[in-house]
């Protein structure tokens, strides 16, 4: 009798998670809830990162609290509360998939690879993956050959990190690529002499440098190594929640509220310490705010 009471529970449970899966969206969980989790990176200036009174605040942030106002009109909630749950490239995806997160807002390269396990919402950036190093290193950013025998920090986990290694097996430059786990422990690797540069995306490698003590000390490439266009994580298969969160993506393009973003975190002094990047928009993000699209493919951003 006991061995049919367990068969029939876990059948039961079989079914009902089924059903969750197959009708209920993350809009459900929500609801309920009366809250959305936004997770984001700590380090990520000027994208995702915290002020003087450890606040995420952020371009990529403060496009997902507008973003949180669209599906608090959508669900016609009188409150949504807005919580935050850090993540690192290693946690953001299975955060994302166990649902302790409900959007991933930071600086994830859109992969099509990683279409397989999630979702991204229309590109709201389009980097370059660069090369930075202190100016006293003896090497040259533009050049990966000028680091053969030499180490390079990028985020394990991350794009960067893949590409730095695919660059390095494929020229046998015998590089040393060291994981990092997020942006802040890259550039502190460099500036600390434990790797000889970086491998980082081009807006993430300018506000390092800038929020640095000594920014002179650096020097960052200009010679883009690959396009990587952000977007915001959602999950996947949940076709009506990224409805909602796509649309007001595109809104927020066509009003002109991203680009105004934009110039608040990449051309203005930005917390705690009021440093400006002075980072003009690239016209490859141009185009993306002017044909919003959620393509993994670079070619589609060139």
């Amino acid at each position: 009798m006991k061995t049919i009471t367990t068969l029939a529970a876990a059948l039961l449970f079989t079914a009902a998670h089924t059903a969750y899966a197959d009708g209920a969206s993350r809009l459900d969980k929500i609801r309920e809830s009366g809250a959305i989790v936004i997770g984001h990176p700590e380090s990520s200036v000027p994208f995702s990162y915290l002020d003087a009174s450890q606040k995420p605040i952020g371009y990529t942030v403060e496009i997902c609290q507008e973003i949180a106002k669209a599906v608090q009109a959508s669900l016609k909630l009188p409150k949504l509360e807005v919580r935050y749950n850090p993540t690192t490239s290693a946690t953001r995806i299975p955060l994302l998939n166990n649902g302790t997160i409900d959007l991933e807002c930071g600086n994830t390269t859109n992969l099509p690879d990683r279409h397989k396990l999630v979702s991204f919402a229309p590109t709201t950036f389009v980097a370059q993956v660069v090369l930075m190093a202190r100016k006293d290193a003896g090497v040259d950013p533009n050049n990966p050959a000028t680091f053969r025998g030499k180490a390079i920090a990028a985020q394990a986990g991350g794009q960067t990190f893949r590409l730095i290694s695919e660059i390095n097996a494929k020229n046998n430059y015998g590089i040393q690529v060291i994981g990092a786990k997020d942006t802040g422990e890259t550039f502190l690797m460099v500036q600390s002499g434990r790797a000889a540069g970086s491998a980082n995306d081009d807006g993430l490698a300018y506000g390092s440098v800038a929020s640095s003590k000594s920014p002179d000390d650096f020097i960052i490439g200009t010679k883009g190594l690959q396009l990587a266009p952000y977007g915001i994580m959602e999950p996947k298969d949940d076709p009506a929640f990224k409805k909602v969160v796509d649309d007001a993506v595109i809104e927020l393009m066509k009003s002109g509220k991203v680009a105004a973003i934009y110039e608040k975190y990449f051309n203005s002094p930005i917390p705690p310490r009021g440093i400006n990047l002075k980072y003009p928009m690239s016209d490859a993000l141009k185009r993306a705010l002017a044909h919003p699209t959620d393509s993994g493919d670079p070619a589609a951003y060139e």
